[in-house]
């Protein structure tokens, strides 16, 4: 649900107030932004909204109007926040930080080198998730999300695949574990005991010698005793995009985690259902979820105390509310999400393929959340190349204008 609407400067722009007022108007209970990130040398992608000082008067007032905007049906809108670490692709940072130097292994040079983080840089990444989250409840926004999942960084330091440090970062899950827990500590401390904190957690890396369920299950207990009032439960990363329910670039890694007899549609709803015996903590499950029985099903089970919806939102604004009215299933867009005419499937079994493939289908979703903030309205019937080279050109001119904008100041 990354927009990619900023303006050059990370201030949200005319274009997200649009898009959230429309998602605001939907039926939502809660919104979730896309990433807000703390470091604009870590961007998860160019257009992010950035929050990596102590904002301008400029800012604060785009910060508002956005939190306006996004809450003006009387739902909560909590602020994702997040710092890509080594998925900060090399047109933005060449040589991102992160827990250690193993570089992304994805085909296509798209990420470049990274360089292990010194204890100076981690103090700053807590501070910086503390001083945005401060920021943007200033703002208007009703909660904020702590993004440990994908991939980005403190899923990075969770992990012990990308994280292979000998010090107190790494090592031990508790380690592993440290920076995740000391943000949420920081956070809770700079906005106050009764504004919510969520933290967005992988199930699973599904990698071999990645961040397991067994993990996930013990980070979930620590989170549930230092006061976070929301895990949503997601699962995978860049390298293994489970979350995209899309053939891996590499084989998922099992997980001890017994699939259910019932029938289920959801990504990761066994991972709660397993979770929810050993944690009391109201717990989310998105990813995956388009018919309102497999939803009541969760909820009715006790596996899940809320249900996220992502990809429906890009196209159907008002999913929640026609969902409460009694519509039966969302739309999957199969159709438009093509990318090899038939009879060439066979050509997704190569890793290059399916890595075309996976980014592809992202950037068709993008293509509509941009068509949405700058149009009003979406464009369906674009291919999902057309939408990978309109992203592509809008990310360029982003960073090329952003560039302008700095050697100017």
């Amino acid at each position: 649900m990354t927009e990619g609407l900023a303006d050059p400067y990370g201030r949200p722009s005319e274009a997200l107030n649009q898009l959230y007022g429309l998602w605001s108007d939907g039926g939502a209970g809660l919104l979730l932004s896309g990433n807000v990130q703390i470091d604009a040398l870590h961007l998860e992608r160019p257009g992010n909204v950035v929050v990596d000082d102590e904002p301008t008067e400029r800012m604060q007032k785009a910060l508002a109007a956005w939190a306006a905007a996004g809450t003006r049906a009387g739902n909560h809108f909590w602020a994702q926040i997040s710092h890509a670490g080594r998925q900060c692709q090399k047109i933005v940072n060449a040589h991102p930080k992160a827990p250690s130097a193993i570089k992304l292994g994805l085909p296509g040079g798209q990420f470049g080198e990274p360089i292990p983080m010194t204890e100076t840089d981690i103090e700053s990444v807590i501070e910086g998730f503390a001083r945005c989250a401060k920021v943007v409840i200033e703002a208007g926004f009703t909660g904020v999300q702590l993004h440990a999942a994908h991939g980005y960084l403190l899923s990075q330091f969770l992990s012990p695949r990308s994280n292979q440090r000998k010090d107190q970062w790494g090592g031990s899950l508790e380690n592993r574990a440290r920076l995740l827990l000391s943000c949420v500590s920081r956070v809770r401390a700079a906005i106050g005991p009764s504004i919510p904190i969520s933290v967005k957690l992988n199930s699973a890396d599904f990698q071999k010698g990645g961040f397991d369920f067994s993990e996930s299950l013990q980070v979930a207990k620590w989170l549930q005793a230092a006061s976070v009032d929301l895990i949503e439960i997601s699962g995978g990363t860049y390298e293994q995009p489970r979350l995209l329910n899309l053939e891996g670039m590499e084989p998922v890694e099992e997980q001890a985690v017994a699939s259910s007899t019932r029938a289920r549609e959801a990504y990761f709803v066994d991972f709660a259902e397993a979770m929810r015996r050993e944690v009391s903590i109201p717990l989310m499950v998105t990813g995956g979820l388009r018919r309102l029985d497999a939803m009541n099903m969760a909820l009715e089970t006790g596996c899940a105390d809320m249900i996220g919806i992502g990809r429906p939102l890009c196209v159907v604004t008002d999913a929640p509310a026609k969902l409460l009215s009694g519509l039966e299933e969302l739309p999957r867009f199969e159709d438009q999400l093509s990318l090899l005419p038939r009879g060439l499937g066979f050509l997704n079994r190569i890793k290059v393929v399916r890595t075309i493939s996976a980014f592809a289908t992202q950037y068709w979703f993008y293509e509509q959340i941009a068509a949405l903030g700058l149009q009003g309205e979406t464009n369906v019937s674009m291919g999902v190349m057309s939408a990978t080279t309109a992203q592509t050109k809008a990310a360029k001119a982003w960073l090329a204008a952003r560039s302008e904008l700095l050697e100017s100041a």
